[in-house]
């Protein structure tokens, strides 16, 4: 086991004691079977908060099966070789204990939150659901229905046709630009072998990373995960090949819908996670349009022409790609001259960078909210297992501020020109389209 390595700030954060008292402090260790394990321990209430996470999501979906991973991850906890759904169920409500599962493109989670003492009793059906899940029929016909209700009611909404059709774009034919859930077409075609296929071959412990935060040792939860976990085995698969996808090419793409509003999304490629220049890109689209009501597009876009009441940007990273979106939502009759007005934002964040007043604002506020991340066991849990799948170190908490407080404007200009490419946006516009006049727009030739 590696010794114990501090993360003093967080301490601070959560209004635990200082230094010279008992400390908030994270420790790292790989269990025989490969499973990667972060504790820290936090004995202010008599509860164990874990947060499982799984490399693979639903980039390792099967061709024509898109969903697969999704409901996965969604019947873990309906039924295994020994319980069905039900009794499941009621294990853990006498525990008091819940148990949640959720997909993204690159991971399959799990969370559990449990009383101490009934600790063990808990490990051993988080165990169970690892390692002898059973996927009864009914359950999956159930579940996929439900899924399959859920896809189809997001398809209504202008705001989700406008991500979708933004993914597909900017990484067409990878399997980021699918969408997690799957189509109502693909989930139908879901067969209980590919779910058990996926299962057998992904859900394995030398993927995972859990994080244990709560009333218990590294030492304690060590020992206790090796016993409970011990039929969880490593498979030799190892972790899956990436390939990091190419970003297509600048479009223009019109969805006709009766809406009064336009939603619009304007982006392209961005960084990973992992990326050198990923806090002097957050610094920078903080002052462009991450910041709220202070960002340049907010005082641009809604309160020097009143085109919209929300707008923002992000840069949205993943462990191996990223992407830039702005977004937001503005009358069809001014959906033209609000793009229009938004990319000629972007270039002058370009062309003349920020200001020192708009770096320190900036700044501050990315280190001041930092605290908002470990209010509760579970987004520490959450934050830790993060840490860990993008490779941050133990100590990132402590580094961050000091990494945030050292970029200065050259550094934000320099970003800006590497990352932002109005050349290179995929526009998407779900609107009126008789009233939103997109016609005019000419991507080639700078909107």
């Amino acid at each position: 086991m590696k010794p114990l390595l501090s993360i003093g700030l967080l301490a601070a954060l959560l209004g635990l004691p200082s230094r010279g008292e008992t400390r908030l402090a994270a420790s790292r260790t790989v269990l025989g079977n490969g499973l990667v394990v972060v504790a820290s321990e936090q004995k202010a209430l008599p509860m164990v908060t874990l947060s499982l996470l799984i490399e693979g999501g639903s980039r390792l979906d099967p061709a024509g099966r898109e969903g697969t991973a999704n409901l996965v991850a969604q019947l873990l906890t309906y039924g295994t070789k020994k319980h069905s759904a039900v009794e499941l169920s009621d294990a853990l409500d006498f525990l008091g204990a819940t148990i949640s599962t959720g997909c993204s493109e690159e991971a399959v989670t799990a969370n559990l939150t449990i009383l101490k003492k009934d600790l063990d009793a808990g490990l051993q059906l988080l165990a169970e659901i690892l390692t002898e899940a059973s996927f009864p029929q009914e359950e999956i016909e159930r579940e996929k229905q439900a899924v399959i209700a859920s896809i189809r009611a997001q398809e209504e909404q202008p705001g989700h046709i406008a991500e979708v059709k933004f993914m597909e774009a900017l990484f067409p034919k990878s399997p980021y630009g699918r969408q997690v859930e799957g189509t109502a077409e693909s989930v139908k075609r879901i067969e209980r072998t590919v779910l058990v296929d996926f299962y057998e071959k992904n859900i394995t412990p030398e993927r995972a990373i859990l994080s244990v935060v709560g009333d218990v040792s590294q030492k304690e939860i060590a020992e206790k995960l090796t016993q409970a976990f011990q039929p969880w085995q490593k498979k030799g698969g190892g972790k899956p090949s990436v390939a990091a996808p190419t970003p297509g090419p600048p479009t223009i793409i019109k969805v006709n819908k009766q809406l009064t509003q336009a939603n619009i999304i304007l982006g392209h490629g961005g960084v990973p996670r992992t990326h050198p220049d990923y806090y002097a890109i957050q610094v920078m689209n903080y002052i462009l349009g991450g910041g709220g009501f202070s960002s340049r597009l907010t005082e641009s876009i809604r309160n020097e022409r009143g085109f919209a009441y929300s707008i923002y940007s992000q840069f949205e990273p993943q462990k191996y790609t990223g992407s830039f979106q702005i977004v937001m939502q503005t009358k069809n009759d001014s959906a033209a001259e609000a793009i229009k007005v938004t990319v000629a934002e972007v270039r002058k964040m370009r062309e003349q960078g920020v200001t020192e007043a708009e770096l320190n604002e900036a700044k501050d506020y990315l280190i001041g909210s930092f605290p908002l991340r470990f209010d509760t066991n579970r987004k520490v849990a959450a934050f830790l297992s993060q840490v860990e799948f993008y490779g941050l170190g133990l100590d990132y908490p402590d580094k961050y501020p000091e990494i945030i407080r050292k970029i200065n404007r050259e550094e934000v200009l320099r970003v800006a020109r590497l990352y932002l490419h109005p050349e290179k946006l995929i526009a998407v516009a779900v609107a009126d389209q008789t009233k939103a006049a997109l016609k005019t727009l000419d991507l080639e030739g700078g909107l």
